[in-house]
Protein backbone atom coordinates (compact mmCIF):
# COMPACT_ATOMS: atom_id res chain seq x y z
CA UNK A 1 0.00 0.00 0.00
CA UNK A 2 1.36 3.46 -0.76
CA UNK A 3 2.23 6.13 1.75
CA UNK A 4 -0.99 7.86 2.81
CA UNK A 5 0.54 10.65 4.84
CA UNK A 6 3.24 11.76 7.21
CA UNK A 7 3.54 12.34 10.93
CA UNK A 8 6.00 14.92 12.07
CA UNK A 9 7.31 15.84 15.48
CA UNK A 10 7.07 19.56 16.15
CA UNK A 11 9.60 21.17 18.49
CA UNK A 12 6.75 21.77 20.99
CA UNK A 13 6.20 17.99 21.32
CA UNK A 14 3.10 17.77 19.11
CA UNK A 15 2.93 14.78 16.79
CA UNK A 16 1.03 16.02 13.74
CA UNK A 17 -0.40 14.18 10.70
CA UNK A 18 -0.44 15.62 7.20
CA UNK A 19 -1.99 13.83 4.19
CA UNK A 20 0.43 12.76 1.46
CA UNK A 21 -1.37 14.90 -1.12
CA UNK A 22 -0.62 18.04 0.89
CA UNK A 23 3.02 17.20 1.60
CA UNK A 24 3.93 15.87 -1.83
CA UNK A 25 2.67 19.03 -3.56
CA UNK A 26 5.46 21.02 -1.85
CA UNK A 27 8.96 19.46 -1.72
CA UNK A 28 9.94 21.91 1.05
CA UNK A 29 6.86 21.25 3.22
CA UNK A 30 8.88 20.01 6.20
CA UNK A 31 11.83 22.36 5.67
CA UNK A 32 11.41 24.21 8.95
CA UNK A 33 13.28 24.69 12.21
CA UNK A 34 10.07 23.57 13.96
CA UNK A 35 10.19 20.05 12.47
CA UNK A 36 12.31 17.61 14.48
CA UNK A 37 11.55 14.41 12.53
CA UNK A 38 9.21 13.14 9.81
CA UNK A 39 7.82 9.62 9.42
CA UNK A 40 5.94 8.28 6.37
CA UNK A 41 2.72 6.39 7.09
CA UNK A 42 2.03 3.13 5.29
CA UNK A 43 -1.10 1.56 6.84
CA UNK A 44 -0.12 -1.91 5.60
CA UNK A 45 3.20 -1.83 7.50
CA UNK A 46 2.81 -2.60 11.23
CA UNK A 47 6.48 -1.95 11.88
CA UNK A 48 6.14 1.65 10.73
CA UNK A 49 3.43 2.26 13.35
CA UNK A 50 5.76 0.92 16.05
CA UNK A 51 8.70 2.97 14.78
CA UNK A 52 6.67 6.19 14.75
CA UNK A 53 5.48 5.69 18.34
CA UNK A 54 8.82 4.44 19.70
CA UNK A 55 10.93 7.16 18.13
CA UNK A 56 8.44 9.96 18.81
CA UNK A 57 8.19 9.00 22.50
CA UNK A 58 11.98 8.71 22.71
CA UNK A 59 12.40 12.15 21.14
CA UNK A 60 10.05 13.87 23.57
CA UNK A 61 6.68 13.83 21.84
CA UNK A 62 3.69 14.45 24.08
CA UNK A 63 3.08 11.12 25.80
CA UNK A 64 -0.73 11.43 25.63
CA UNK A 65 -0.58 11.86 21.84
CA UNK A 66 1.75 8.89 21.39
CA UNK A 67 -0.49 6.72 23.57
CA UNK A 68 -3.54 7.88 21.58
CA UNK A 69 -1.88 6.66 18.37
CA UNK A 70 -0.73 3.44 20.02
CA UNK A 71 -4.32 2.70 21.05
CA UNK A 72 -5.65 3.64 17.60
CA UNK A 73 -3.13 1.31 15.93
CA UNK A 74 -3.62 -1.40 18.59
CA UNK A 75 0.04 -1.48 19.62
CA UNK A 76 -0.27 -3.89 22.50
CA UNK A 77 2.36 -5.66 24.59
CA UNK A 78 1.53 -8.90 22.72
CA UNK A 79 1.98 -7.15 19.36
CA UNK A 80 5.25 -5.67 20.63
CA UNK A 81 6.64 -9.20 20.99
CA UNK A 82 6.20 -9.73 17.23
CA UNK A 83 7.77 -6.36 16.39
CA UNK A 84 10.68 -6.99 18.77
CA UNK A 85 11.39 -10.46 17.40
CA UNK A 86 11.48 -9.16 13.82
CA UNK A 87 13.71 -6.28 14.96
CA UNK A 88 16.07 -8.57 16.90
CA UNK A 89 15.21 -6.94 20.21
CA UNK A 90 14.53 -8.89 23.38
CA UNK A 91 11.53 -7.93 25.51
CA UNK A 92 10.79 -9.28 28.94
CA UNK A 93 9.25 -8.46 32.26
CA UNK A 94 11.07 -7.96 35.55
CA UNK A 95 8.52 -7.63 38.34
CA UNK A 96 6.00 -5.04 37.20
CA UNK A 97 8.29 -3.38 34.62
CA UNK A 98 9.07 -4.31 31.04
CA UNK A 99 12.59 -4.22 29.65
CA UNK A 100 13.92 -4.04 26.09
CA UNK A 101 17.46 -4.87 25.04
CA UNK A 102 19.42 -5.86 21.97
CA UNK A 103 20.35 -9.50 21.37
CA UNK A 104 24.03 -8.82 22.17
CA UNK A 105 23.17 -7.68 25.73
CA UNK A 106 25.95 -8.49 28.21
CA UNK A 107 24.94 -6.70 31.41
CA UNK A 108 23.44 -3.38 32.55
CA UNK A 109 26.90 -1.81 32.94
CA UNK A 110 28.05 -2.41 29.35
CA UNK A 111 24.87 -2.77 27.31
CA UNK A 112 21.87 -0.59 26.60
CA UNK A 113 18.58 -1.59 28.18
CA UNK A 114 15.32 0.30 28.35
CA UNK A 115 12.73 -0.08 31.11
CA UNK A 116 9.11 0.99 31.08
CA UNK A 117 5.59 0.46 32.37
CA UNK A 118 4.76 -1.34 29.11
CA UNK A 119 6.61 -2.58 26.04
CA UNK A 120 6.21 0.71 24.17
CA UNK A 121 7.82 2.69 26.99
CA UNK A 122 10.65 0.14 27.34
CA UNK A 123 11.31 0.25 23.58
CA UNK A 124 11.21 4.06 23.61
CA UNK A 125 13.73 4.17 26.46
CA UNK A 126 16.01 1.79 24.54
CA UNK A 127 15.66 4.02 21.46
CA UNK A 128 16.34 7.13 23.54
CA UNK A 129 19.58 5.57 24.77
CA UNK A 130 20.51 4.73 21.19
CA UNK A 131 19.63 8.21 19.96
CA UNK A 132 21.83 9.70 22.69
CA UNK A 133 24.73 7.43 21.78
CA UNK A 134 24.42 8.26 18.08
CA UNK A 135 24.30 11.99 18.83
CA UNK A 136 27.41 11.76 21.03
CA UNK A 137 29.30 9.78 18.35
CA UNK A 138 28.32 12.36 15.71
CA UNK A 139 29.59 15.21 17.93
CA UNK A 140 32.90 13.46 18.49
CA UNK A 141 33.43 12.77 14.76
CA UNK A 142 32.30 16.27 13.67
Amino acid sequence: MPITGYYYLHTNGDLIFKPASVVESDPFYFDSDFVRKVWPVDPSDRASAWIICIEALAMGATEARVMELAAKWQLTDDDAQVFAERSRILLGKDGDRWYAMFEDFENVHFSQVGFGIDCLHALAELARLGIGTAAEAEKESG
